[in-house]
């Protein structure tokens, strides 16, 4: 399964909010209910978040079993 939780932890460090992501950056809200759901998102999703908060796909998502 994976998680999103690193996420969460990432924005925080960083002081970005789920509002600053939509409002700042035309992030989609429906995207963040997948995230807060660890539902599936798509790579270019990934990839935009890593652009956004200048990290790595490991400060987004993890892998559990």
């Amino acid at each position: 399964m994976i998680s999103y939780k690193p996420l969460w932890e990432t924005m925080e460090k960083k002081n970005i909010s789920q509002y600053q992501l939509i409002k700042e950056y035309g992030f989609s809200s429906g995207q963040l209910s997948r995230l807060r759901k660890n539902n599936y998102v798509s790579t270019h999703t990934i990839e935009v978040l890593c652009d956004i908060l200048d990290c790595k796909v490991e400060d987004i998502m993890v892998y559990r079993r």
